[in-house]
């Protein structure tokens, strides 16, 4: 059974930094900088697994509540694929009530995980994305 909730204890922030360890596209983040991360999210969704007593899968969300909101860091342990996982996180982000106002929700992903969105109702957009580095602090 899984369980939605909508914050981490410190044993649970561990459990996610060991998932973006095993991710390319977060494998650098530092144990440090997730409890940051998440404090500076405005919605979280983690999947508990009752049977693991393990996060299975967790995003969240930043928002201004009125014109745009962005999912980030969509992300399911390895023993948990499969299994829909994703889908419930994305269900979970389109249905919660303070997001119905919202005008749009993005979320970047790659071309192979695009069909998965479209299920969902996200569709290619027409803007260019620009990136400026900042280092972030990293040497």
């Amino acid at each position: 059974m899984l369980t939605v909730i909508h914050q981490l204890t410190p044993a649970q922030v561990e459990q996610l930094h060991q998932m973006y360890l095993q991710e390319w596209w977060s494998s650098d983040r530092a144990l440090a900088d997730v409890p940051r991360l998440l404090a500076n999210s405005d919605l979280l969704f983690g999947l508990w697994s009752e049977e693991t007593q393990r996060l299975a899968g967790f995003c969240r969300v930043l928002t201004d509540w009125v014109y745009r909101a962005i999912v980030f860091d969509v992300i399911v342990a390895a023993d948990h694929r499969g299994q829909g996982l994703g889908a419930m996180l994305i269900e979970q982000v389109i249905r919660h009530p303070q997001l119905s106002q919202v005008e749009c929700i993005q979320l970047f992903c790659t071309p192979e995980m695009q069909p998965f969105y479209e299920k969902y109702g996200f569709g290619q957009a027409e803007q260019l994305l620009m990136v400026r580095p900042c280092g972030g602090g990293k040497e």
